[in-house]
């Protein structure tokens, strides 16, 4: 099942100082429920822009993004906020944990905002760090925990909202290798065991090899799109 269908997509930067830039350039794309996704290209190929107006961060210039059935297009800026936190799961580079909480709050957090119980806070945020490997880690605060750790917050709290799918933009571009690995395995099993769709922008390879669809991008185009 097609959960994003993407249509002549563009999207032009014009500051109105310089020189128009087309970041993305009729792009029409389509993923399906359960998959395991890459986009690569050189820096300034478009696939960070591509993700980020897949996740409503940035809008396009002209085209459309149907996610589930519903025109993103269509979306008021309130209603896209709350399309974001109950659809659509955010892990990024830079983490992005709120350095007062501890990994169970962090995680926690979006399920507040959602208005979930506290019982269903508690259970969920639980059962997301135990299944990254952080179960004896919960009530440690962003500070007390490697670079790799702080990442698999991230990964629990993307999925706590139960979103349709995971954007996750170059996350593991601060990781070591042992790191990279232990993310990427458990990102693979949640996608393999739980169904749950992964689309990455990388240009790590070891990201690439995990991915079992890569669409490469260049100058806003897509010039492959290979299924492994």
């Amino acid at each position: 099942m097609k959960i994003i269908e993407i249509s002549e997509l563009v999207k032009i930067y014009d500051d109105k100082k310089a020189v128009p830039v087309t970041a993305v350039n009729g792009v029409n794309l389509s993923f399906k429920e359960g998959e395991f996704a890459a986009i690569v290209g050189p820096s300034g190929s478009g696939k960070t822009t591509l993700l980020n107006m897949l996740g409503g961060l940035d809008e396009p210039t002209s085209g459309k993004i149907n996610i589930g059935g519903i025109e993103m297009g269509h979306l008021k800026s309130r209603e896209k906020i709350d399309f974001r936190m109950n659809h659509i799961g955010f892990v990024f580079q830079a983490y992005n944990l709120i350095p007062v909480l501890t990994a169970k709050e962090n995680v926690e957090f979006i399920m507040h905002l959602q208005g979930k119980s506290k019982k269903e806070r508690d259970q969920r945020a639980g059962e997301l760090l135990t299944a990254v490997g952080l179960g004896d880690r919960m009530n440690s605060r962003p500070g007390r925990l490697s670079g790799g750790q702080q990442q698999r917050v991230a990964v629990a709290r993307a999925l706590a909202s139960k979103p349709k799918f995971i954007l996750a933009d170059e996350p593991t571009a601060n990781l070591d290798s042992k790191s990279t690995e232990t993310l990427l395995d458990i990102m693979e099993k949640l996608n393999k065991e739980e169904n749950i769709t992964f689309i990455f922008s990388t240009h790590d390879a070891r990201v690439v090899k995990k991915a079992r669809r890569v669409v490469t991008v260049e100058d806003g185009k897509i010039i492959s799109d290979e299924k492994k």
